[in-house]
């Protein structure tokens, strides 16, 4: 059983760095491969994780839009696409990472979004773990598959219009009627001096924090100098305080914890 983690929010707080952890963590944590799902229109889980792209499912469904008439008779259309896909896995030690890329242009797509439906829904049935970094309604992701979502991680930064926008953003999630099992929040950057106040205000709003990530100026070297995130060191307050949100997160047993030498 495929059981899958999202982290969404609006851009700039941190949710592509907690989602490249994320895959890290529960590599070690677990020895399961994990399937990394680049959901965000705006791609760079890649640049976090320190690996390429070899190409996105948006430019393989638009190749096959093209192409699609001059097909060879001796193979289906969802023969193709799926090989397609099949060949944009970027395979690494500990994850797979798989990236959406653009939306739609203009024109029908349901036939094939369909077809990624049915494609993408194989292919992370075959991972007991997916971590995807999805844009802030879901929308993009929730158009190509069925799956549901397991945890559902909402980003905020510590101000009060950032903790509006969480709310909102947990509102248009259950709007557009993506199956959620639980939905925490998760708030990054916090200085120590305002943690407890930044936890009653996500209290106060009515939604749940899991983790409180305070500012580590290493993840800002990482940034400036192009290191992969994953590679912070375990003594990062970032590295730890993702650790913690892991530990709390109601994993099933069935994956059982693992040495890494």
């Amino acid at each position: 059983m495929t059981f899958t983690i999202a982290v969404s929010g609006k851009g700039g707080t941190g949710k592509t760095t907690v989602a490249a952890l994320l895959v890290r963590i529960l590599w070690e944590k677990t020895g399961r491969p994990v399937l990394a799902v680049d959901a965000d229109p705006n791609a760079n889980l890649n640049e976090l994780l320190g690996v390429p792209v070899r190409a996105a499912v948006g430019d393989i469904r638009e190749r096959l839009l093209e192409e699609k008439d001059s097909l060879s008779p001796s193979q289906t259309r969802e023969d193709y696409l799926n090989a397609m896909i099949q060949s944009s896995l970027t395979e690494c030690e500990g994850f797979d990472l798989l990236v959406m890329g653009r939306p739609e242009g203009p024109g029908c797509y349901c036939y094939v979004n369909n077809l990624l439906r049915k494609i993408l829904d194989s292919i992370t049935s075959s991972y007991a773990l997916v971590v995807m970094d999805a844009e802030a309604g879901l929308e993009h992701f929730s158009r190509r598959t069925t799956r549901d979502i397991d945890i559902l991680l909402i980003m905020t930064d510590p101000t009060t219009r950032g903790i509006t926008t969480a709310k909102r953003i947990s509102e248009l999630i259950k709007e557009i009627g993506t199956n959620i099992g639980r939905l925490y929040i998760v708030a990054n950057r916090i200085p120590n001096v305002i943690r407890d106040k930044v936890a009653r205000d996500i209290a106060g709003v009515g939604l749940e924090c899991i983790g409180l990530i305070p500012e580590d100026p290493l993840v800002q070297e990482f940034d400036i100098t192009g290191r992969p995130i994953v590679k912070l060191p375990e003594t990062s307050h970032v590295y730890k305080a993702t650790l913690e949100i892991v530990q709390k997160l109601p994993i099933p047993e069935l994956v059982p914890p693992r040495t890494v030498g």
